[in-house]
């Protein structure tokens, strides 16, 4: 199968590459078909509608944001994306969207409050509110001296572009 987006193009899929939200994502209630799409050498990846080719959204694992992230996830939540009450934790990944702001990626934020959980047997996935109350909705990804460096070469190359 394939779907047209705006990001990417045409995006060959199959069965196996969809990810099932019963719910919807908050927001996006009404699409509940989506598959991760991103190379395998960029930490991130974008979570793509299925029902809405303009739709996607920046995803990345939270390993790449916290080192000693551990969200605890209420039961119910995993019930809801398990074939039956027990769920092997094996079977069980999270994800962290980010923001990206777009021109000014330095300012990044990641949502560790909110992560989607997805069962990697089952194909379903919900965004769920950790039990955490310590971790943020707009967590600043980069240390501030990483930011600053960051602005400052856009700003450069701004200047040059401007100065040709």
């Amino acid at each position: 199968m394939q779907i047209k987006t705006e990001r990417f193009g045409g995006v060959n899929y199959n069965d196996n590459d969809v990810l099932i939200f019963p719910r919807g994502i908050p927001a996006f209630e009404d699409k509940t078909k989506w598959i991760l799409v991103g190379s395998d050498d960029n930490a991130i990846k974008w979570l793509q509608s299925v029902d809405d080719g303009e739709l996607a959204l920046p995803v990345t694992s939270p390993d790449a944001i916290q080192s000693d992230y551990n969200a605890r996830i209420p039961d119910d939540e995993i019930a809801l994306i398990s074939d039956n009450k027990s769920c092997n934790p094996a079977d069980l990944a999270l994800l962290i969207v980010v923001s990206i702001p777009e021109n000014a990626p330095w300012n990044m934020t990641a949502n560790l409050r909110a992560p989607i959980l997805i069962n990697l047997k089952t194909h379903k996935a919900v965004q769920v509110i950790a039990l955490n109350e310590e971790y943020p909705i707009r967590h600043i990804v980069f240390p501030e001296d990483v930011r600053n460096k960051m602005k400052k070469s856009a700003e450069d190359n701004a200047v040059k572009e401007a100065q040709n």
